[in-house]
């Protein structure tokens, strides 16, 4: 950088700058604007992206809750049957209930004896 003394010689629009150094400082300062534009650039694009997968994951949190709402009414609807059918006999209910198991260890054992 070379400084003109601005004096009775110079112009008054030099500035005290000869034009080569001027030029410099002019070239980098475009330099680091067009560095600063692509940076802008990418972290808009990458906050576009962002806001679009935030859109789809409350989308998808949505659908999952209502999932669990209908999941919740038909447990809620399966227990009160259970309540209902738990009142009855209880003997028959019992009964039932051990054939049942003596019937899927049956299957299990005979299976895993033709293995």
């Amino acid at each position: 950088l070379t400084l003109v003394f601005i004096g009775d010689g110079a112009s008054a629009g030099s500035y005290g700058y000869t034009n080569s150094g001027y030029s410099v400082y002019e070239e980098e300062n475009e330099r680091l604007t067009e560095s600063l534009r692509t940076k802008v650039s990418a972290i808009k694009s990458l906050s576009i992206e962002i806001g679009t997968e935030v859109k789809n994951q409350n989308k998808m949190l949505s659908e999952m809750d209502n999932d669990f709402d209908s999941a919740g009414g038909l447990l809620g609807a399966t227990m009160g049957r259970l309540r209902t059918l738990s009142r009855g006999s209880q003997t028959k209910l019992l009964c039932y209930m051990m054939l049942f198991a003596l019937f899927v260890f049956f299957v299990i054992y005979w299976i895993i004896k033709l293995r």
